[in-house]
């Protein structure tokens, strides 16, 4: 078995093999991946993280001059450009020299001078590449298993042999932590210590606290006159784990929380908002029924409503139900791997009033020896459409719900969730047509009877059979509210009114006032709660900071949202109990539309689990534009594998055979600043000869469509390209992209906000930036399918 096509999950997985909660992390990222795999990616990740003692001299290998680089002892001889490779790899093994460090340098070393061989310029290679684009992951919001808190107390670290030394926490989970030791610390990396926590262990009595918590050494960093340890649980039981789990749950707010995984999750979630809007592909989402699938749902977006339009009768009835029937399905299910039950080819004929419909997959024209006489009949019509269609398997076992932040639920409302479990596959339905491929298309044509086409006759869909929801492009509603009226007071500098509250939740609430106010929103307000003051206890309920998210009514309606810091929210926490301890009381308010959007948003990440291509989002500079990332999906797909063969940086791309020649700007960037972000999105496509070098490396050779000029140049290009390799075809869609839609993501930024507000800023910044967005789709089965010299006869 080979992992040639995990390398990028390799890459993913290197930076956290040592990590205290690795463990975790690997079982979601490999989730779809079989038992022997996941064994290869142990011994793989094993086998790189091994320590090594090859020694790298360059001096007789490189054109360039070399320098003397002293890592553990050992002397190595680089050039400047292996020297930054060593510079690059070694964070990612802890600054350990490894044997990944070693091949990885030796790679980069071996690509640079195939590159001077060949005779591409070395800045093409160099850190001035306009090319290499690093890529933002998309559809895998995975969260870490525990919540971290940066707590500092007072520790004794102690190992067999040595004496205890005296030490502070950095952060701390149930599961591992990070301390702070002398310099001089004496201890042994390869044995196990014992953490005694000195202020925990005076307050709550277990007894591994008492004679000190057993961890394994994950990693030691020297900084500063003193040793940082990563560290990993190894003793203590259930009851341990209860003290920690409580102790964070109880402190999480007076210290501050490691924010990484709600970065990542709201990036990912915030270039998803720029991509959603211009999808032209409609996702559908098929149940059983009775041991039958069926279409039960589409997802609606404004880029995929010409989908939506195509397939409406003269009714305004969408054919679609007969378009994907139940016959096609069970071939698409049945068989996964046959590319011949995924295209489907249609065209309508209008007469006295009616729109009828013609539909047929490859696999029945195969079968029914017309395919000749369809396509080349077919591609005549206004109405030929040229459909593809990917379908997934979904993983219940999988949360529907994507990354929330600590302490939210993992999961969405009992109704939502009992109806995203009766989905059984996602399908994304790819419209392929290309006007200006008609003409070859009906080169198929072989003057058969036309009459021979009644059999791929569509039956009439008398009545709407599909569910359709609108894909969600505002708040996400986290928590149910319940019915309940208080008095409250609202301030916001020297404005103050009083208003009675409509609902609650633990974090938010909505008001009503008698008169309109006019308060500034968004903006920052106080809260007071005179009538539950009383039962509140030593909890003071005035002058709660709350944030002012909307108002409704002409002001009569506000909606607000607390503001958590770094101490506990005396509010979120009283709301909580009292809705704990009433809820068999309290009117949960039915909301029709929050259940809707709860249905939507699961249902997009559900067909985000897998893209049909790989997006891409432009951004503005201070001169003009570049392309700042591309999007990668939770699963391995053709077209980034292929583009980061010439970049040893996970995540990084190097896109210069498709986007030089001045194409990013003539074809992609300039007609984007022209665009608007409510036109659909445009395309053009690319013809690509990939070549594979005895080296292992795979030239890439690419040309516009347009550029080949007539269809005969087009079949010798194609010709050649599989001669010489393989031929690989790609569309370039491309769109104007409208404002950051901030309030998906309000809560997110909120918390990242608090604990490091630099680095929100720096997130809002990078998607403000953005001005289009577009997507690579690989097209390469249908291109060949226009020409019928290229295919196997029918």
């Amino acid at each position: 078995m080979s992992l040639d096509n995990h390398s990028a999950l390799i890459e993913q997985l290197k930076p956290l093999f040592m990590e205290p909660d690795f463990q975790d992390v690997f079982e979601q990222l490999t989730a779809d991946e079989s038992n022997s795999t996941r064994f290869l990616l142990k011994m793989e990740l094993n086998r790189i993280s091994s320590l090594c003692n090859r020694i790298i001299d360059l001096r007789d290998k490189t054109e360039l001059p070399c320098k003397e680089v002293v890592i553990a002892n050992q002397k190595h001889f680089l050039d400047q450009p292996a020297k930054e490779a060593l510079e690059q790899a070694l964070p990612l093994y802890r600054n350990q020299y490894t044997l990944g460090v070693y091949e990885q340098v030796i790679k980069a070393h071996k690509l640079r001078r195939i590159k001077l061989r060949e005779n591409i310029p070395a800045e093409a290679i160099g850190e001035d590449n306009p090319f290499l684009i690093p890529g933002v992951v998309l559809g895998s919001y995975f969260n870490r298993c525990e919540e971290r808190m940066n707590y500092s107390i007072r520790i004794l670290v102690s190992q067999q042999g040595i004496p205890e030394v005296n030490g502070m926490t950095l952060d701390l989970s149930v599961g591992g932590a990070r301390i702070k030791l002398p310099l001089k610390h004496q201890l042994d990396q390869d044995k196990p210590v014992k953490i005694k926590l000195l202020e925990i262990s005076d307050e709550f009595y277990v007894e591994e606290l008492q004679h000190g918590i057993e961890y394994q050494i994950v990693d030691v960093q020297n900084k500063d006159n003193t040793a940082i340890f990563r560290l990993k649980r190894l003793g203590g039981g259930e009851a341990l784990d209860n003290l920690l789990s409580q102790l964070i749950r109880s402190y999480k707010f007076r210290y501050k929380v490691d924010v990484n995984d709600v970065i990542v999750t709201a990036t990912g979630l915030g270039y998803e908002r720029h991509y959603l809007p211009l999808l032209t592909h409609l996702p559908l989402y098929i149940s059983i029924v009775d041991g039958k699938p069926l279409i039960a749902y589409e997802l609606l977006g404004r880029g995929n409503q010409p989908i939506q339009h195509y397939f409406l009768d003269e009714n305004q009835i969408s054919q679609l139900p007969s378009f994907i029937n139940t016959r096609r399905l069970t071939q698409l299910i049945k068989h996964p791997d046959n590319n011949e039950h995924c295209y489907l080819f249609s065209f309508t004929h209008s007469a006295h009033g009616k729109v009828h419909f013609y539909s047929a997959t490859l696999a029945e024209l195969r079968a029914t020896k017309n395919l000749h006489l369809f396509l080349g009949f077919a591609s005549t019509k206004a109405s030929w459409r040229v459909f593809r269609i990917v379908m997934q398997p979904i993983d219940h076992s999988k949360n529907y719900k994507n990354s929330t932040l600590p302490g939210d639920d993992a999961r969405y409302g009992a109704l939502t969730e009992q109806q995203l479990a009766q989905f059984s596959h996602t399908l994304q339905l790819i419209d392929l047509t290309n006007k200006e491929a008609n003409e070859d298309y009906q080169s198929w044509f072989d003057k058969s009877d036309v009459n021979g086409l009644k059999i791929f006759s569509q039956a009439k869909t008398k009545q709407h059979s599909i569910k359709k929801v609108s894909m969600p492009f505002s708040e996400r509603r986290h928590e149910a509210r319940f019915a309940f009226k208080t008095s409250i007071t609202i301030q916001q500098g020297d404005k103050k009114a009083t208003g009675i509250t409509h609902d609650i939740s633990s974090r938010g609430l909505q008001l009503t006032f008698e008169t309109s106010t006019d308060f500034n929103e968004p903006g920052a307000v106080t809260l007071s709660f005179p009538r539950l003051q009383a039962a509140a206890g030593k909890a003071n309920l005035t002058h709660l900071p709350y944030q002012l998210i909307r108002s409704r009514m002409g002001g009569k309606t506000l909606h607000l949202s607390a503001l958590i810091g770094h101490t506990p929210h005396d509010g979120v926490e009283f709301l909580s109990k009292l809705i704990a301890h009433n809820k068999q009381k309290f009117e949960q308010l039915s909301d029709h539309e929050g259940q809707q959007k709860e249905l939507a948003d699961g249902m997009k990440n559900l067909f985000m689990r897998q893209l049909p291509g790989v997006p891409y989002f432009i951004e503005k500079t201070v001169k003009s534009a570049q392309m700042a990332y591309i999007g990668i999906g939770t699963t391995t797909d053709e077209i980034s594998h292929l583009f980061a063969q010439d970049s040893d940086k996970v995540l990084q791309y190097n896109l210069m055979p498709l986007l030089e020649n001045n194409l990013l700007k003539q074809k992609i960037i300039d007609p984007i600043k022209l665009m608007k972000p409510n036109q659909d999105m445009v395309f053009f496509e690319v013809f690509m000869q990939l070549t594979r070098h005895a080296r292992g490396t795979v030239q890439i050779q690419c040309k516009l469509k347009s550029e080949l000029g007539d269809r005969q140049q087009q079949i010798q290009f194609i010709t050649q390209s599989k001669k010489a390799g393989r031929f690989m075809a790609l569309r370039v869609y491309l769109g104007a992209t409208d404002k950051p839609d901030m309030s998906y993501i309000r809560r997110e930024l909120e918390f990242i906000h608090i604990h490091a507000n630099h680095r929100a800023k720096h997130l809002e910044e990078q998607l403000w930036r953005v001005i289009g967005s577009g997507e690579l789709l690989d097209i390469t089965a249908e291109v060949e399918l226009r020409f019928p010299s290229l295919m196997p006869a029918a």
